[in-house]
């Protein structure tokens, strides 16, 4: 039986209200490892981008099984990535009539997943 190679599920999530060093640095951690490794390490996380990667991990699992047929054991993380997104720009007012830009970062988070080949 020959299997596609190109079946993997996808999950997308834009404009998070984030820093990107801080989902790449819980991103790193679960690049590569299995689904429910990645289900474990990243409970036990105590990062905010944690919980959010958590449910995009869970969202892609789903994707993986309902549309595609695949098992859940047999996925791992194949590939993960985290780009910058849109700096959305505010103005807080100072005293003396003047006016401060504060930065809110954004950033949009890819996680695909693939199905292990057993040999």
């Amino acid at each position: 039986m020959i299997k596609n190679e190109n079946r993997e599920a996808k999950v997308l999530a834009k404009n998070i209200c984030m820093s990107v060093f801080k989902a790449r640095r819980v991103i790193d951690q679960i690049r590569g490892r299995s689904y429910e490794e990645a289900l474990m390490i990243l409970e036990l996380m105590p990062y905010r981008a944690s919980y959010l990667i958590l449910k995009l991990v869970y969202s892609a699992a789903a994707n993986a099984s309902h549309n595609m047929g695949l098992n859940e054991v047999d996925l791992f993380i194949s590939k993960a990535e985290v780009n910058r997104g849109t700096i959305v720009k505010k103005l807080k007012p100072r005293a003396r009539g003047r006016s401060y830009l504060i930065k809110k970062t954004t950033c949009h988070i890819k996680i695909f997943l693939k199905e292990k080949y057993k040999i």
